[in-house]
């Protein structure tokens, strides 16, 4: 089936005789064939089976004719189901003369749009300005076309959150429906769920899949998950804005290059709903939208991009170096970038991680943005990407309420996202405070919060509280291999300490700038040592990062 015919609005037909199912089918299909697909059905169940496919794929259904006097299930017991599944459809009844009364009686009982004698000869003058009249009538009402993937959860759900953050990050359109909202009943329905387990996930080609594993999510919605080949130039760790540079500039460079991401490109820059200090946008970018563009422009050049591949060693043997993924695969190459970024540090308090997806974030607050919608928001930190939720949110929240524990915002934030904040009327700053709880049944509630200085506490209504604690690397799968700062960040170049150098380094030349402890191994972005943490140098250092690889490279080979 053609892309174009899928996405043509339906007309279903079901009729339990053949003969009669194909003439009706025959002649749909000679007036109306180029501007709505024809689906024949020749009993009820099959016509409903029919439909659910439809619905699970996001297409529309905008007219349903069937016969009056069908076995197993009538005409009328068929269109009363199919409303559940289309209540947007015009639904047409095919009777006989003799049960005229009986379709008349029916109108109110399954909304019935209209009748149909049979037979219908000659159908321009019995059967077309019939079908005509109702298809205007459903081209005025507001029932379109969900081509994107459709995720059915719970509201206060955090693996549904999570699935909506991956599908987001990864620049997949879906849309969100809650497990009790009519369209995600009919969805369930129509998936043979019984909600129990969500949450449920309907690919664009119908595909269902029930609370899958990132991994399941990646390769259904066509996320590359696994590199092609065994063997590379250059590995590249991480897909936040420093790995993506190196993948633009290896790749154009001529290197055989992959770039490995555990869960979605883009790292915490591409979270960021707006970043404004940028070379080249004067206007902003939103993190989503630069990474969707480094992605493509990596691919552009020939590099690989896999993702929902979690690696957990590095292996050095002789002048290859070996990346092994948690599943028990692996991947050479001559060269490895280690880019893999920064996580936000988790708020230790009571109530918090109970609550964390059911109104406590982490890091993100695109996805849930639009559930902010005239709710009270708090947001946990005082760099620039709490001032950038904070002023992202601030658009429909009731109030967004930023707490710091510092004494002051000029620490840690930049000059113009201070001075913005200080702008918006909804956007509160609190200085010296801090969360030591959170209250909550299903959802978030109200926090307690702690003036630092005065040693007093309030607690306060809460319908959403964002995180943005700081940093701290993920470095642990590299101890004992390459050497690392006191909090765990990769040390490189000139930082690796000179007494050390016999035991750390084994060459006679010095390290490059951004090479660590062992020999072909460059570090890039948030997870080095002393690095700026920046999305404009982390950027430059993947690509500086590259011109090591050369410089490495042309020294293993002469």
């Amino acid at each position: 089936m053609t892309e174009p015919e899928k996405r043509r609005p339906a007309i279903l037909t079901v009729d339990d005789d053949p003969s009669v199912s194909r003439a009706v089918a025959r002649d749909l299909r000679r007036k109306y064939g180029s501007d709505y697909r024809i689906v024949r059905a020749e009993s009820g169940q099959q016509a409903l089976e029919a439909l659910r496919e439809l619905k699970l794929r996001g297409d529309v259904v905008a007219a349903i004719l069937a016969d009056y006097r069908m076995p197993g299930m009538t005409g009328l017991e068929f269109l009363e189901s199919a409303m559940d599944v289309y209540p947007g459809a015009r639904r047409l009844l095919l009777t006989a003369y003799a049960d005229t009364g009986a379709a008349i009686e029916a109108i109110n009982v399954v909304d019935l749009d209209h009748y149909l004698l049979k037979p219908w000869d000659p159908p321009e003058e019995k059967l077309y300005p019939v079908i005509d009249a109702e298809l205007e009538a459903w081209a005025r009402s507001d029932y379109r076309p969900v081509p994107e993937t459709k995720v059915v959860g719970h509201r206060w759900s955090s693996r549904s959150s999570e699935v909506r953050e991956f599908l987001a990050r990864n620049q997949i359109p879906y849309r969100w429906y809650t497990s009790e909202s009519p369209e995600g009943q009919r969805l369930l329905a129509a998936a043979g769920s019984d909600g129990q387990d969500l949450p449920l996930v309907a690919a664009a080609d119908g595909t269902v899949l029930t609370a899958p594993s990132d991994s399941e999510l990646a390769q259904h919605v066509g996320l590359s998950t696994a590199p092609s080949e065994d063997f590379y130039d250059l590995v590249i760790v991480g897909g936040g804005p420093a790995g993506l540079g190196a993948a633009v500039y290896g790749a154009s460079e001529g290197l055989r290059t992959v770039l490995v991401e555990r869960h979605s490109t883009g790292g915490q820059a591409g979270q960021s709903s707006r970043i404004e200090n940028y070379l080249g946008f004067p206007d902003g970018v939103s993190g989503g939208q630069l990474t969707e563009r480094a992605r493509l422009q990596a691919g552009k050049f020939g590099a690989e991009v896999i993702t929902t591949s979690d690696v957990t060693a590095l292996e050095i043997a002789g002048a290859g170096r070996t990346v092994r993924f948690a599943d028990g695969t692996s991947v050479g190459a001559h060269t490895v970038i280690l880019a893999t970024g920064v996580s936000y540090r988790r708020l230790d308090a009571p109530g918090l991680d109970r609550l964390t997806g059911a109104g406590v974030y982490y890091g993100s607050a695109l996805t849930e943005a639009p559930a902010c919608a005239d709710q009270h928001v708090f947001i946990v930190g005082g760099a620039n990407s709490a001032g950038q939720a904070a002023a992202y949110l601030s658009r429909n929240a009731c109030s967004v309420t930023l707490l710091v524990r510092g004494a002051s915002l000029e620490a840690s934030m930049s000059y113009y996202l201070i001075q913005q904040l200080a702008a918006i009327e909804n956007v509160h700053v609190r200085t010296g405070v801090e969360v030591i709880e959170a209250q909550g049944e299903e959802h978030l509630e109200a926090l307690t919060l702690r003036d630092r200085a005065a040693g007093t506490e309030e607690t306060v209504p809460a319908d959403f509280l964002f995180v943005f604690i700081g940093a701290e690397p993920r470095t642990d799968w590299l101890d004992g291999i390459v050497e690392r700062d006191g909090k765990g960040f990769v040390l490189t170049g000139p930082d690796l300490r000179p007494e050390d150098a016999p035991s750390v380094w084994e060459l006679d030349r010095p390290p490059f700038h951004l090479e660590s402890s062992v020999p072909g191994v460059f570090v890039a972005g948030d997870v080095r040592s002393e690095s700026a943490k920046r999305v404009a140098s982390a950027v430059g250092e993947g690509a500086m990062a590259v011109m090591f690889v050369h410089r490495y490279l042309e020294g293993i080979d002469s």
